[in-house]
């Protein structure tokens, strides 16, 4: 008997684009469900486009059965103010499916380039070619919503690894 198949949703975070991209893990198959971008309005005030960031993301987990979520972690920037922004909206990223009791795991962007490309140094074209071959040809642009797609993918590998060595 195969396993129950997966619904993961991975989470690029941002503030004026945040990028979401949903897999579904079946066995050791992977299959695109969706993908987009969440877009604050950028004349909005901090607390209005988080509202906006976390009203985004509860249509979206209120429109599919997601079993599992991935984040991307923040790196350093060389501007604090943009970090600090960064991590707010990435807070309502770990917050909004965690308050539906979904599980939420966050990657480093090297170790998801890493579980995508092979390599943990790769840039954006290669990922969105590998994430494009691994959904089943589907054409992608290098992208915040490719980014998702790829934690997702991360997400997966880690999943179908646990699901075989517990």
């Amino acid at each position: 008997m195969s396993p129950k198949p997966l619904h993961i949703l991975g989470l690029d975070p941002g503030l004026r684009r945040c990028g979401w991209g949903l897999v579904c893990l079946s066995g050791a198959h992977l299959r695109h469900l969706a993908h987009g971008v969440i877009r604050p309005e950028s004349t909005a005030t901090l607390g209005e486009r988080l509202v906006m960031l976390e009203q985004g993301l509860d249509e979206i987990l209120d429109s599919y059965a997601i079993d599992g979520v991935a984040v991307e972690q923040t790196f350093q920037n060389t501007n604090p103010q943009a970090t600090l922004s960064l991590g707010m909206a990435r807070g309502i990223c770990l917050l909004a499916p965690a308050k539906r009791g979904l599980p939420v795991q966050d990657y480093a962007p090297n170790a998801v380039k890493k579980a995508v490309v092979g390599k943990g140094h790769a840039d954006k074209t290669q990922v969105a070619m590998m994430v494009g071959r691994l959904l089943g040809g589907l054409l992608l642009k290098a992208g915040d919503e490719t980014d998702a797609l790829a934690l997702a993918i991360c997400h997966a590998h880690h999943m179908e690894f646990q699901r075989v060595v517990p």
